[in-house]
């Protein structure tokens, strides 16, 4: 039997680490309005403090932001944006996270947009999610459109940008505080951009904003002969614990954690290394707990399409990529749930993902998700666990690398923080 304890608060005394990333922001913000260009001026313009807009910090039940697991009622929601979208470079990292069939899009298209006809249906398609959430009772926001194809450098590397399409993969909200991750590629170093005009606003309205330390990206934290080649090198490399990222510096992406509660559950994977897991675990504790699962799974990368928690005890454990500690959550009264074959066509493009992002679902409630329209088979499981399904077609959205759950990131959910891992 599940067992759950409720618990007070779940703010934390990490004022000094808020205040060091906004100063890190506002140091840069400069120079980064200089390096790139924005088609919004809201991005751009500088939002300074004033009288009458005053910082201050609510309670839970009245921020703006607060969320503790992943199926509570869903109040407010930042949907990712397809516009402009870039295809990343091919550099190393990208190619450890990407088929080999895609090998020579990317190497023909590296630096340049996605095709434009795909991204046009994919934008349109996300409006109508957007639309769909709208009626489903929820607050929608967006991040800014920007021009991702301007080339850039750091003292440590020259790159142009990629997108600003998968919320979930740089900000996790954790009780009342909105993390902004690092991450591990180099054409997602200025990703963040983005997400301040929403994120200055929710800071002031009482949010807690931490900015996770920034990696350089230098030549260090990439293993340069990653010698992947085929599936079978995958398995193998994969199988050994070696991944193109090393521990040179701290990174990761958001996408790669899963909350339930006071319990957050991460994988090691192609882009968040054990020094970020660490800091994550060191910046929560001791109100949260981080632990660390795997995967059989050949390619690593964001963990929501391998393992999906959707309710109180209750996870979906993709069949291709079996959990090596699933024993655990039995053990704790879960009930894991395998979902069936995804329906996607094998032509379909797929440039950064797998058809599993048919389970990369969007919980609104625990009696409503939201779900891919052509995905019948899974669908039909959501129905026989009681499980309302909210159809919409996202099909060209999931060329760009993310489902439902990586489009957005759940903002603020209406609940209490609560274990349900004991």
């Amino acid at each position: 039997m599940l067992r759950v304890r409720c618990l007070r608060g779940g703010s934390r005394g990490a004022e000094a680490a808020h205040l060091i990333g906004a100063m890190v922001g506002r140091a840069l913000s400069g120079w980064v309005q200089r390096a790139f260009r924005s088609t919004s001026s809201s991005a751009a313009a500088p939002l300074p403090l004033t009288v009458d807009e005053p910082v201050t910090e609510h309670a839970p039940e009245d921020c703006p932001v607060c969320a503790y697991n992943e199926w509570d009622p869903l109040e407010e929601v930042i949907v990712g944006r397809a516009e402009n979208a870039c295809v990343p470079p091919f550099t190393v990292e990208v190619k450890a996270n990407t088929y080999e069939k895609y090998w020579p899009f990317y190497q023909k298209y590296g630096g340049q947009t996605f095709p434009k006809d795909h991204v046009k249906k994919a934008v349109a398609e996300i409006e109508e999610m957007c639309n769909i959430l709208r009626h489903e009772g929820v607050n929608v926001t967006r991040p800014e459109p920007i021009d991702w194809s301007f080339e850039y450098k750091t003292p440590d590397f020259t790159s142009t940008g990629m997108y600003a399409a998968m919320p979930r993969d740089i900000l996790i909200v954790v009780g009342n505080e909105i993390i902004e991750a690092p991450m591990a590629w180099r054409a997602r170093f200025f990703e963040y951009r983005a997400y301040r005009p929403l994120i200055k606003d929710y800071f002031r309205r009482g949010a807690k904003w931490t900015t996770a330390p920034k990696p350089t990206m230098a030549d260090e934290l990439y293993d340069q002969e990653y010698p992947i080649r085929t599936v079978e090198d995958r398995h193998k490399l994969a199988a050994q614990g070696n991944f193109v990222t090393t521990e040179f510096e701290p990174c990761f992406d958001a996408a790669d954690f899963i909350r339930a509660g006071t319990d957050i559950f991460v994988q090691r994977s192609q882009v968040t290394n054990y020094m970020g897991i660490e800091w994550m675990r060191r910046h929560l504790a001791p109100t949260y707990k981080i632990h660390i699962i795997s995967f059989k799974d050949p390619n690593p990368m964001h963990i929501d399409a391998t393992f999906n928690i959707i309710g109180p005890g209750l996870a979906l454990s993709n069949p291709d990529r079996p959990c090596r500690q699933i024993d655990m959550f039995k053990k704790a009264g879960w009930t894991v749930v395998t979902p069936p074959t995804p329906l996607i066509p094998d032509d379909h493009p797929l440039w950064m993902s797998s058809k599993w992002l048919s389970m990369n679902v969007l919980m609104l409630d625990e009696k409503r998700v939201m779900v891919d329209a052509n995905e019948s088979s899974i669908q039909k499981m959501f129905e026989n666990l009681g499980i309302k399904t909210i159809k919409v077609s996202i099909r060209h959205a999931n060329s760009l690398g993310g489902g439902f759950h990586c489009w957005t990131t759940d903002v603020r959910r209406r609940g209490t923080l609560q274990s349900y891992f004991l």
